[in-house]
């Protein structure tokens, strides 16, 4: 693996200062979650000889629990993953990124790692360890490649909350996973018209059924597509169960 495909979940001082300049008990509130989830906290900055639970680990079978907590942890797992992604996006900037771009990019990365931290803080001593990306197929020296990644995660992501939506009971839960998928289908529409400007391809039909909705697709199918980008084995059988 070259310097473009190495990356670490948490990249240190960085993102450790994204992540605290949100205020996460505000966030909670405005979900209705503040009582039943706690206090966030986050540190504010970090080096790589912290001992993080964000540093990845070695690529071990991981088990998604079950119930909401499940579910939870499910969403955990693909906000690691994006976050990684657009990290290392943002610290390897591919050949030809516009400042226009970059800062669509670093914005999409500061979203993703505040998504990451507030399942990390929400599910406390239950949260899944941090996983081990590989990406290994993408170059990240090139436009395409970058951003054909990104909207094959984004979309992906969008399919994935809507998937596990209707396994979700607590309805404090579902209303913060419909936050957070809206979110998510807002980077979906940008990076698609970042690949075909001034089209309609932020909607195509690939992902808009004819009633104008999203897909939804299960957790085992949204596993089974993203597991050769992680290199711990996930299991998510009792998610939602």
């Amino acid at each position: 693996m070259n310097k473009h495909t190495k990356t670490k979940i948490n990249s240190g001082k960085e993102e450790g200062e994204i992540a605290s300049v949100f205020n996460r008990r505000l966030f909670l509130r405005s979900a209705g979650l503040a009582t039943s989830l706690g206090t966030i906290v986050i540190a504010a900055a970090c080096n790589d000889d912290d001992d993080d639970p964000m540093i990845p680990g070695t690529g071990d079978a991981v088990d998604l629990g079950s119930g909401d907590i499940g579910v939870l942890n499910y969403a955990y797992a693909l906000e690691q993953l994006e976050a990684a992604f657009y990290i290392q996006v943002v610290q390897t900037p591919y050949s030809g990124m516009t400042d226009a771009e970059k800062a669509i990019l670093t914005d999409i990365r500061d979203h993703e790692i505040v998504h990451r931290e507030f399942f990390k803080a929400a599910l406390g001593d239950k949260a899944i360890k941090g996983l081990t990306p590989n990406f290994a197929a993408i170059d990240f020296t090139k436009r395409d490649a970058v951003l054909g990644a990104a909207k094959l995660f984004e979309d992906t992501g969008v399919a994935a909350y809507n998937g596990a939506g209707k396994l979700i009971k607590d309805a404090n839960y579902l209303l913060l996973a419909g936050k957070i998928v809206s979110v998510e289908a807002r980077h979906a529409a940008v990076i698609r018209d970042l690949i075909s400007p001034k089209t309609a391809s932020f909607a195509g039909d690939d992902i808009i059924d004819a009633n104008g909705m999203d897909k939804a697709v299960a957790p085992a199918d949204i596993l089974s597509a993203v597991k050769g980008y992680v290199k711990d084995t996930i299991t998510g059988a009792n998610v939602g169960k």
